[in-house]
């Protein structure tokens, strides 16, 4: 797997730092077919949570590597054109030489925000921005083969692709002809939604297809479990909030996940953690770009 410009890995004295959202520096690497060309450290400056993934894009990051993250900076990265392999823990050098090496393997979205305990005391953060703190943890990292998902000549390789995605209706929900910048990520190792990936596996450079999706191929059906109600008393902030509004809920452990207030009465909340897309049938325009 050739891996060439930006990659950046959460960074904290050496090591992989395990909480994307709560990263105070990044290592950048600029990469080639020769290795690690050069690298610096660079401080954040307070910038946080999903606004990280515009820092990123804004310096050519085409690559993440990270420990802990939620769905909603995977998402907010993904959209920034930027692959993201989590779950990885150790040294920053290390992880970076793995990956150039093609041993390193993702750990995906990597905190389970649906087994939050209703009972807990958690806060309400109704910030402008979503949350890419995480659990941390070892789901991925270096020592064995990257683990391929799906097979297709493109299996394991860094692709560039431009893609419309739509509902039934013929509304538009993402583009990345209108972000000018095509998507890149390693295709068929559970990178993107198994429907995409599958289609992408077995493109050739310049092909156009169009795809529909069920739930099962795209987020998955709506979990009647992520649908809860608490107290208002015990939901601090939630006294302000109104149905329709996302917001992002904080536990013990410091993950954040985003929810969407369904219902609302004088004592109780209801929150819906469902991925907004879940249950949802999804139609893509995919066009490969390139095969590195």
């Amino acid at each position: 797997m050739a891996i060439k410009g930006k990659v950046a890995v959460t960074y904290d004295n050496g090591n992989v730092f395990q909480h994307f959202g709560h990263s105070e520096q990044f290592k950048i690497y600029d990469v080639a077919d020769e290795g690690i060309e050069s690298s610096e450290v660079i401080n954040t400056n307070g910038t946080g949570h999903e606004a990280l993934a515009t820092l990123l894009a804004d310096m050519g990051v085409t690559i993440l590597i990270c420990g802990g993250i939620g769905s909603g900076a995977m998402e907010a990265l993904e959209a920034s054109g930027i692959s993201v392999f989590s779950g990885v823990s150790g040294d920053c050098d290390e992880a970076v030489e793995c990956l150039l090496r093609g041993e390193l393997i993702s750990g995906g979205v990597n905190c389970d925000h649906h087994d939050h305990h209703h009972d807990e005391e958690e806060g309400c953060n109704c910030g402008d921005e979503g949350c890419g703190s995480g659990c941390g943890g070892c789901g991925g990292g270096c020592g064995g083969q990257m683990q391929i998902l799906f097979e297709g000549p493109n299996a394991g390789k860094q692709v560039a692709v431009h893609y419309e995605g739509t509902f039934n209706d013929g509304t538009i929900f993402d583009s990345s002809y209108d972000r000018g910048e095509p998507l890149q990520f390693i295709s068929g190792i559970g990178m993107m939604i198994p429907g995409f990936d599958k289609a992408v596996v077995d493109m050739k450079v310049g092909d156009m297809v169009d795809i529909h999706l069920m739930p099962e191929e795209a987020y998955g059906a709506a979990d009647p479990e992520a649908i809860f109600t608490v107290k208002i008393a015990e939901l601090p902030g939630s006294e302000d909030l109104e149905v329709g509004q996302m917001v992002y809920l904080g536990n013990d452990y410091g993950q954040q996940f985003p929810v969407k207030v369904t219902d609302k009465t004088e004592d109780t909340i209801t929150l819906d953690a469902n991925h907004e897309m879940a249950g949802k049938e999804l139609n893509f325009k995919i066009e490969l770009v390139s095969v590195d």
